[in-house]
């Protein structure tokens, strides 16, 4: 069996010394940030994205190693370990096959199978098996034992069914070959459960679905299980139409692997019994349990890979920069609350207006707010985008208008995780003095300041971009979302004199008792004046300085590359280039002409490879690049601020807030998103949502549907498209997996195939999804 690097190579296309490199860094303790950007000559330019696939894949492998090893040693212990087992066992590529091979050796409860050997049984079966022509009967009448429990030619029999039944169960060649004729040919059935019509409304579209098993889409199985979790839903794996007195091709398998036919023979029609009992009893449900097992894995690593894809884009969202911001945190009966923040996000004020119902007192609360930006030199408001959002954005709006000379911008701002971060012990700390309500506002300003400096703060599974995040496994689904927020911030790199602490604890190589002690030391000892000093923090060795130096930048110190992504190893690189260009260091840095000149190769040697050379010398010219967009703002139309005041055709504005498998949803500015399904994303086929949008971008949609009962509005990025026109041919496309849901029995196929027709299952799908 190929070794671990050697498989692992071959899934990412690359060549094992470089996945053997990558895994040696990784066991030392280096992370995968740092691997990424600084130690490209050892791994040949492994990504950020291939080494996060090589690290799980990693962990998968090596925890099939171990469990292949216990395996060895269980079976070796109870004396049954053959050759050819020991062969069968170390090829197992998954651990699915390792469990099958395992199966007869496990040990279990004590069997009706096993009782039957006990009795001495197994002669009967295994006489019977190998030769069909005996009477069953008669030959059972031998075995007849009331003392053993077997009183009768019946019971024996039954016995030695049962002896059959688990030797066959137990095949793992036969296991692995109708588990793939299941995934291949079976048909997912859900139907509701008798009586819970209401009570599992949501699930509807469910009631009577069927769809073949291999191409299930992560958000409807998602769905299926939370309604058969809930109560609602049944669901089961079909195979065909099973007619009476056919045999199961399930059944049919068997008999061919153990060579059992109907050929008139004695033993023929209890050995027939035999094999339908095995499927029946024994391998159906076994089988549909490991199916709808891996069915779930997949479609959680799907649902999390969406939330990852989701939150990367989130996070690495266009900062508005260091401008003074007013945040408002809408709302009607307690009133808005309103938070100034400086530049570099310090609060300044901090007030409660009350200018919608039922105080209704607008003139007020502009004055209050006027006053404020006037005293605070306020450039920005930050609107957040939950309860009243747009009569607030409408108050914003009067503002600007009130003091032109102050020339304000608002923006809508999503407000999700900002109550959460509110009541932490991360917020009360930060903000000892500063009443719960107040410090959302405070959140809202600082995260369009700089969305990941502020969302860094909060949990990522409370940010809400992602599928089904409640039913999927919460250790991988943290997991993956921790590895995209600390390569979200390291590939920006943070201000080791402003950064808190929730920022610098996801900097490579730190943790949350080591920013604290950077914070310590920065109060106590004012700003680092270089990177160097970073190793007078106390617990910050000269490994975690390594890993960490390089992402974090000193502005203004007294090293110029220390406000840079070049690692402080490399300095000794970047002095040699300037000795022989003739320049000193701050005068290469910034001088773009001079320095495309270079011939990177000219500098390499032993210590230093191309890659890195060709890194530094694009960083030396513009150094601390920010790789996220510049920033820009949708406009929301004014006077359409609730469903009541959307009509099908009118184009409208609006920002991406969540990218599924199935579309995009769009925040139009009316309290509800609306979905642009993925074949109306573009002109041309999308196999991706994520090919033409992600969340965060600003984008122009049609309004094709509006339900207002229902609060659902279909969209479409297609400008040309017309609402209530079937939508055919290659302008739409649908992605492997990623298509509305099929049509059941009371919605024709073909209105199933057009966007609006499908709207309805959609948003059943979103409405799960978005839980």
């Amino acid at each position: 069996m190929d070794s671990i690097s050697t498989r692992i190579a071959n899934e990412l296309g690359v060549r094992p010394q470089q996945v053997a490199a990558a895994v040696a860094l990784l066991d030392e303790g280096s992370t995968v940030p740092f691997i990424a950007r600084y130690r490209k000559e050892v791994t040949g330019s492994l990504d950020d994205t291939q080494l996060r696939h090589l690290e799980e894949r990693l962990r998968y492998l090596r925890e099939l190693d171990e469990r292949r090893a216990a395996i060895l040693a269980s079976i070796e212990e109870q004396g049954k370990l053959t050759p050819e087992l020991t062969r069968e066992i170390n090829l197992a590529e998954t651990k699915t096959r390792l469990e099958d091979l395992y199966l007869p050796y496990k040990q279990k409860r004590r069997t009706k199978g096993q009782i039957a050997l006990e009795a001495g049984l197994g002669e009967l079966a295994d006489g019977l098996f190998g030769d069909p022509t005996r009477d069953p009967e008669a030959e059972a009448a031998r075995f007849v034992d009331a003392e053993k429990g077997f009183a009768d030619v019946k019971a024996v029999l039954e016995g030695a069914k049962y002896i059959l039944m688990e030797r066959f169960a137990e095949d793992a060649d036969l296991l692995a070959k109708l588990r793939g004729f299941l995934k291949d040919n079976a048909t997912l059935a859900a139907r509701l459960v008798p009586g819970k019509e209401t009570e599992g409304a949501k699930f509807s579209d469910y009631f009577e679905h069927d769809e073949p098993f291999r191409s299930v889409p992560s958000h409807r199985a998602l769905a299926i299980f939370r309604g058969r979790n809930e109560g609602v839903l049944s669901a089961a794996l079909k195979v065909g139409e099973e007619l009476p007195g056919s045999m199961h091709p399930g059944e049919v398998m068997i008999g061919e692997r153990f060579g059992i036919a109907n050929q008139g023979r004695a033993a023929d029609k209890w050995l027939a019994e035999v094999v339908r009992w095995t499927w029946k009893v024994k391998l159906y449900t076994h089988l549909e349990t490991d199916l709808f097992g891996e069915l779930r894995d997949a479609a959680e690593d799907e649902a999390i890979s969406v939330f990852a894809r989701n939150l990367h884009d989130l996070l690495l969202a266009a900062p508005a920069g260091p401008r003074a911001t007013l945040g408002l945190d809408p709302g009607l009966r307690t009133g808005c609350k309103v938070a100034v923040v400086d530049a570099t996000g310090k609060v300044l004020d901090t007030a409660t207006v009350y200018p919608h119902a039922p105080k209704n007192d607008w003139d007020g609360t502009l004055a209050v707010l006027a006053r404020l930006c006037a005293k605070h030199g306020v450039d920005l408001i930050a609107i957040g985008n939950g309860t009243a959002s747009r009569e607030t954005d409408k108050l914003a709006g009067d503002l600007i208008a009130k003091v032109p000379g102050l020339k304000l911008t608002k923006v809508m701002v999503s407000e999700a995780g900002a109550s959460v971060y509110s009541a932490s012990e991360l917020a009360a700390k930060e903000f000892p003095g500063l009443d719960v309500s107040l410090r959302g506002a405070v959140s809202i300003a600082r995260r369009l300041q700089d969305p990941l400096a502020e969302l860094v703060k909060i949990d990522p599974k409370s940010i809400g971009v992602g599928q089904y995040q409640h039913d999927v496994s919460q250790l991988k689904l943290a997991r993956s979302l921790d590895a995209v927020v600390e390569d979200c911030v390291n590939a920006v790199g943070v201000d080791l004199n402003t950064a808190s602490a929730a920022l610098l604890a996801r900097i490579s190589g730190l943790n949350a008792t080591l920013a604290q002690n950077i914070i310590a030391h920065r109060d106590a000892h004012g700003a680092f004046a270089s990177r160097d000093d970073l190793k007078k923090v106390p617990r910050l060795g000269e490994k975690t300085y390594v890993l960490a130096a390089g992402f974090l930048r000193v502005m203004n110190g007294d090293n110029p590359l220390d406000a840079s992504a070049v690692h402080p190893e490399t300095y000794p690189l970047v002095q040699r280039i300037a000795a022989d260009t003739g320049r000193d260091i701050r005068s290469l840095i910034g001088d773009s002409s001079f320095l495309k000149r270079l011939d990177p190769k000219a500098f390499t040697d032993e210590f230093f490879g191309l890659p890195t050379v060709t890194d530094i010398l694009r960083e030396l010219d513009k150094p601390g690049r920010d790789p996220r967009p510049e920033f820009k703002t949708a406009t929301f139309q004014d006077g359409v601020e609730s469903l009541n005041d959307l009509q099908p055709g009118m184009l409208l504005e609006g920002v991406v807030t969540n990218v599924t498998n199935f579309g995009a949803f769009v925040d139009i500015g009316v309290h509800q998103d609306g979905l642009v399904h993925i074949s109306a994303l573009a002109e041309k086929f999308v196999k991706d949502p994520r090919e033409v949008v992600k969340a965060g971008d600003v984008v122009k949609v049609k309004v094709m549907e509006v339900d207002i009962p229902r609060k659902r509005v279909g969209l479409s990025m297609r400008l040309g498209d017309t609402p209530g026109e079937k939508v055919d041919g290659p302008r739409g496309g649908q992605g492997r997996g990623s298509r509305p849901a099929p049509a059941t029995r009371s919605e024709p196929k073909a209105a199933a195939a057009a966007p609006n027709a499908a709207m309805a299952a959609l948003f059943a799908n979103a409405k799960q999804l978005r839980k």
